[in-house]
């Protein structure tokens, strides 16, 4: 990356010339920390919005995956759906929410959600099928309920399957809040990225660009404190693992 900045600040600095087509990183840094109170006011909404449609994704992602997990004919009926979902741009569909829901907070959650809860529910419903069926069968051995074996086995051994997808979904979230901006909002960093673009502000361009990049990095790394934090065997794992080497 250090390779990749100097030879950018160079190029732009003796080949090209033009900061209306490629600002130096200097200059990028430069115009982000001078406009870096819009970039922050821009910057709230869509955090915002990722956090409440990835709030929402979560939440629908785990009712699915559960329904699946207990029931085969739901797994069926409801996995072809999640695979379809996909298949339909965001981008296509991001002025039709805002048709039908407005240009407020609603349509940006959806959109957002729609983004991310593909790669949650299917790593979880992946998570359940692969859990340890030898404490499975133990527990039913002992009379446990359904429920008791879902929460004692079933949930833990599909944590990782989860972290794994979640990492993936995380990835898309602020995308998903910027694609719904796109198509129209009041105020977020895809209005201020068009703004910018419109008064052809390249530099600000890239400026916005690199906060919605650190933004994603933030929470992607943060994910793996989660991780630490809820599933704190895996370590040992790990160890006894490395031991054993």
């Amino acid at each position: 990356m250090a390779a990749a900045t100097a030879g950018w600040q160079l190029v732009a600095r003796y080949g090209i010339k033009n900061p209306e087509v490629l600002p130096s990183p200097s200059q990028i840094v430069s115009a982000g920390w001078q406009q870096r109170a819009a970039l922050e006011r821009n910057a709230w909404p869509t955090l915002r919005e990722t956090e409440l449609g990835f709030a929402f994704s979560f939440a629908v992602s785990w009712i699915l995956a559960t329904a699946m997990d207990f029931s085969s004919a739901a797994r069926r009926a409801i996995y072809p759906l999640l695979v379809a979902s996909q298949t339909v741009p965001i981008i296509a569909i991001a002025p039709l929410f805002v048709v039908m829901f407005g240009f407020g907070i609603a349509p940006k959650v959806l959109l957002v959600a729609l983004a991310t809860f593909f790669p949650l529910a299917a790593s979880l419903a992946a998570g359940f099928a692969n859990v340890d069926g030898d404490a499975d069968r133990l527990l039913r051995s002992m009379g446990a309920s359904r429920w008791r074996i879902f929460w004692t086995v079933r949930v833990p051994g599909a944590l990782p399957f989860f972290f794994t997808g979640l990492r993936v979904a995380i990835t898309y979230a602020i995308g998903g809040a910027i694609f719904a901006e796109y198509a129209g909002a009041e105020s977020g960093l895809g209005i201020y990225l068009q703004q910018m673009q419109q008064v052809f502000r390249t530099d600000l361009v890239f400026a916005t660009v690199a906060v919605i990049a650190i933004c994603s990095i933030v929470l992607f790394v943060l994910t793996y404190l989660l991780e630490r934090w809820l599933t704190p065997w895996r370590k040992h794992e790990r160890a006894g693992r490395e031991a054993a080497r």
